[in-house]
């Protein structure tokens, strides 16, 4: 069985990952230019920067956040910088996490040995795959714990999946869904939910089996709602689509990582839970938003059926201590406002439906990201 080393980290520390659509000014359609936007990042930004599967998509990173307000400054500094330089090339960034009306087939696979590998195996499964996401690193003590949280936040996925939805259209159409890029994500093979591991030595045996079944290569082929990520001493939260507004980002950042102090405190504790309960749960987010419904499989937030809307509210009161320790109480304004007022899914809808064009719903949007 293969030993994986799980790097040491410091607790609840943080990185973050965002996918950007590249965007042409004029028609707002994707554009293949994120490689000549990349090859123009100063020195001080190259770190931070990196290539995705398509070359319509660019992703920006943090370096180790001690907290969400170095977060703030970290992933604030590095976005403005590359808006600059998108704009020298006639291009816009757009944080949604499907294009309302670019044709997959028109955008080109980053020349890369592993992407490649990849496509030549989803064929045209991978060719439909142009979402973008938001993906939140959280510093772990240790492997035992990583695992812990693993298996405890997938029961709470939904609620962050409901709060951050951004993917109504797709291919020119309203696929009545809020979040559409999670149904094509789960297309792919080794996508979805994680199951339960249990522990540290159940995880290598299940890295093992896939490796030598030749079911992946690596560990980074498992794209895992949740999953840990041993190379940077993390739990990696995948679930979420790619919030429009900066501060809502911040927002969902906070609380997943309140919610990871809470559970790896004892908070909530781990339990194998029914993996239908858990694909139910997730579909009323995906396609409901915070108005489907939540059945807790722990029962931490509550015993009974109830909104996802709901569930939200009760999960920030039950982390409010850890928040406060954290200094991240404030971040919650923005969630009530989602909740008020609804995602990104909700006001794409609502501009689409004022303008009756997906440019102008585009232009108006990718304003109100600093808002």
């Amino acid at each position: 069985m293969e030993k994986i080393i799980f790097q040491k980290s410091k607790p609840f520390t943080l990185g973050v990952e965002l996918e950007y659509q590249v965007i042409d000014q004029s028609s707002c359609d994707l554009t293949s230019r994120a490689p000549q936007i990349i090859k123009d990042v100063p020195e001080r930004f190259s770190g931070k920067v990196a290539h995705e599967f398509l070359q319509s998509i660019l992703e920006i990173q943090t370096g180790v956040c001690e907290s969400v307000d170095d977060e703030e400054k970290d992933l604030g500094a590095t976005a403005r910088e590359m808006e600059k330089i998108a704009e020298s090339f006639g291009c816009l960034l757009f944080a949604s996490s499907l294009h309302p009306f670019s044709e997959p087939t028109a955008q080109k696979l980053t020349a890369d040995k592993r992407y490649e590998r990849i496509m030549e195996e989803l064929q045209y499964v991978g060719r439909q795959f142009i979402s973008q996401g938001l993906h939140v690193h959280v510093g772990m003590k240790d492997q035992e714990t990583a695992i812990k949280i693993c298996d405890t936040i997938q029961a709470y996925l939904p609620l962050l999946l409901s709060l951050s939805t951004s993917s109504p259209y797709f291919r020119g159409e309203d696929t009545g869904l809020y979040s559409y890029r999670t149904k094509l994500f789960e297309v792919l093979p080794l996508a979805g939910t994680a199951g339960f591991l249990g522990c540290w030595d159940m995880y290598e045996k299940e890295i093992s089996l896939l490796k030598a079944g030749e079911v992946i290569k690596e560990i980074h082929d498992l794209w895992w709602d949740v999953r840990p990520s041993p190379y940077f001493g993390t739990v990696e939260v995948r679930i979420c689509d790619l919030p429009s507004r900066f501060s809502e980002i911040l927002a969902l950042t906070a609380i997943i990582q309140a919610l990871a102090v809470t559970i790896a405190e004892g908070g909530v504790q781990p339990v194998r839970m029914s993996p239908q309960l858990l694909r139910c749960n997730k579909w009323q987010a995906a396609r409901h938003g915070l108005q489907g419904r939540f059945m807790d499989p722990l029962g931490f937030l509550s015993k009974t059926g109830i909104t996802l809307h709901d569930a939200v509210i009760i999960l920030l009161e039950k982390i409010q201590p850890v928040m406060e320790r954290l200094n991240t109480v404030h971040r919650c304004d923005e969630i009530v406002s989602i909740l008020k007022y609804g995602t990104s899914a909700h006001r794409q809808r609502q501009v689409f439906s004022e303008t009756g064009t997906f440019r102008q719903m585009i232009l108006q949007l990718q304003k109100e990201f600093w808002s």
